[in-house]
């Protein structure tokens, strides 16, 4: 026996039940017509066209049914106006490719330099299986270069280098012995090597793989296998947890601060008689870089420091160290006298002392002094100096030391306790020093090289390639070797993707000369350097890239193109 539900009726349906209903008996109803009928109008619908309003197409009978004749898909209302399917929904033997999408009013920079990048190499394929990188965005400016044989010089340091090409990298791989050992004779000696042009098996050149193995080596203080001393800035999270018996005890610190030092100074030997033609030293805040007489244009030693802050510059001042910041012009009361010198530190307090005794002066007119209260002298150096705060740990604040200026340097970060970090996982640990050739206390080491091949997707399906992946700190003797030996391995065709460390950009600014160089002397000069000659050649330029770095080359039959 049925139970009566209260307020329950059996007849009743709800509406959404009632529409399928009408939907169900309208398909019948035209699929046994044919042809399709058009549903009758509604009153209200008759009458609202009578009025003259302005109503959608009645739909067809047939227009969802399976037996009708086919009808316009109904609009999202919710949709953009051009909201249309976009090249991609062509059949794959269209157009696509050669006729690209032309950019709408609203691109944003970075689709816009893409396609720019797009029409200069149609040759780029995407890597598929690739390990996943990081994204690079570039600014409006960056657009591909001019074409060149050579590329322009890069004194950022590099964290990773990931090359393409269509040829496989398999000769860079397993390394004979011997092979090693004469690469490591040939590094050690500054053995120049030349390459042909073009090298047709790559894997039976023994020439070509001990080059390579040369090419990879640089030289490292302190080396403590367990932890990655390069970068140090931003690097407290990798070293979290690494065992560190030196940070806890001031004697170990003080016999590593000892050696360091005495590394430290052997480098700036060898720089200043031209047997290394650069060094860096990386600390926990910032990176120097020791430039010798004759490179980037200069006919002095260099040092180029960055980012740098108020405080250290207040510090290298006081110990009397003449300095100049390349990207910011003077400020109003540091004037510079007719001789092009900057006046002294007490000289620049006495007339900021001046300036605020006149500024008050006002006051002692109208009998005020003593009601309104005067603001303390801290608050009005802050005042004065909020541009330099404001440049602190940026690019902007990188400081140029020229000739023997740069001697003092080294004995103020020698001396400077707040060289070494006190606290942290980096607390004791000496800064890192990296050189291309040998000097007292160094480590050699090698960078890591790993060739992969890959499946990339072309239009008539899947074709082979060939990536070439190096890892460490790679410096720009580094990169010039490695790019020259690949054009000969790759027969003058290859693509690169450059990582570097962001706050070595600034290094490849255009520095201001005194008096152009001769080349042919300066190169006489730096013969014992260790450096091939085509690559003495390349670092001995002027830099052109500012305050950015090299990103994205590709070398198609012997020819460079690359972005910054």
């Amino acid at each position: 026996m049925a139970l009566s539900v209260p307020c329950y009726s059996p007849s009743f349906r709800k509406p959404p039940e009632v529409v399928r209903l009408r939907r169900k008996r309208a398909r019948s109803r035209g699929a046994a017509a044919s042809p399709p009928r058009e549903l009758p109008e509604p009153a209200a619908r008759r009458a609202a066209l009578a009025a003259g309003l302005h109503l959608r197409p009645f739909p067809a009978a047939g227009g969802r049914g399976g037996g009708g004749g086919p009808a316009a898909a109904r609009r999202n209302p919710f949709a953009r106006l051009d909201n249309r399917p976009r090249v991609a929904a062509e059949p794959p033997d269209g157009p696509a490719r050669e006729q690209p999408e032309a950019p709408g009013p609203f691109l944003d920079s970075n689709q816009e330099n893409d396609l720019l990048w797009e029409e200069k190499f149609p040759e780029r394929t995407t890597v598929t299986e690739l390990p996943q990188t990081s994204h690079v965005s570039f600014s409006e400016s960056d657009i591909p270069s001019s074409e060149n044989t050579e590329l322009p010089v890069d004194w950022s340091i590099k964290t990773r280098l990931l090359f393409t090409s269509s040829q496989p990298f398999t000769w860079a791989d397993h390394l004979k012995a011997q092979e090693e050992a004469q690469g490591l004779v040939q590094h050690c000696r500054a053995t120049e090597v030349t390459l042909p042009k073009s090298i047709q098996d790559p894997k039976l050149s023994t020439e070509l793989r001990c080059a390579f193995q040369q090419s990879l080596i640089y030289w490292l203080h302190p080396a403590l296998s367990w932890l990655p001393l390069f970068p140090r800035i931003g690097a407290d999270r990798k070293m979290a947890g690494k065992t560190s018996p030196w940070s806890n005890d001031a004697t170990l610190q003080h016999v590593l601060m000892s050696d360091w030092s005495v590394s430290f100074t052997s480098l700036y030997n060898l720089l200043k008689t031209k047997l290394c033609p650069y060094f860096y030293v990386c600390t926990y805040q910032f990176t120097v870089l020791f430039r010798a007489a004759g490179l980037a244009g200069s006919d002095l030693i260099t040092a180029l420091i960055s980012p740098t802050t108020r405080g250290l510059r207040e510090a290298m001042r006081n110990e009397g160290i003449e300095f100049s910041l390349p990207l910011i012009k003077e400020s109003g009361y540091k004037k510079e006298t007719a001789s092009g010198s900057s006046l002294g530190y007490g000289e620049e307090q006495a007339i900021s002392d001046e300036d605020e005794e006149e500024s008050f002066s006002w006051l002692e007119e109208m009998g005020v002094q003593d009601k309104i209260k005067k603001p303390d002298i801290l608050s009005i150096k802050l005042r004065k100096e909020k541009h330099e705060v404001q440049m602190d740990h940026r690019p902007e604040s990188v400081v140029l030391v020229k000739g023997i200026n740069t001697f003092t340097l080294l004995n103020f970060l020698i001396n400077c306790k707040s060289l070494v970090a006190t606290s942290g996982p980096q607390a004791g640990l000496p800064p890192t020093l990296l050189s291309p050739v040998a000097f007292r206390g160094a480590t050699m080491q090698i960078l890591k090289a790993r060739s992969v091949n890959v499946k990339t997707q072309a239009l008539s399906g899947y074709r082979d390639q060939f990536s070439l992946e190096i890892t460490g700190p790679i410096m720009p003797h580094s990169l010039h070797s490695l790019t020259m030996l690949l054009k000969s391995s790759q027969s003058g065709s290859f693509s690169a993707v450059l990582y570097p460390h962001e706050p070595t950009a600034v290094f490849n600014i255009c520095l201001p000369v005194d008096k152009v160089l001769d080349m042919e002397v300066v190169h006489k000069e730096l013969t014992n350097c260790g450096l091939h000659p085509n690559t003495l050649e390349q670092l001995s330029q002027i830099p052109l890239l500012g305050k950015s770095s090299l990103r994205n080359v590709v070398l198609r039959d012997y020819i460079y193109n690359w972005r910054s």
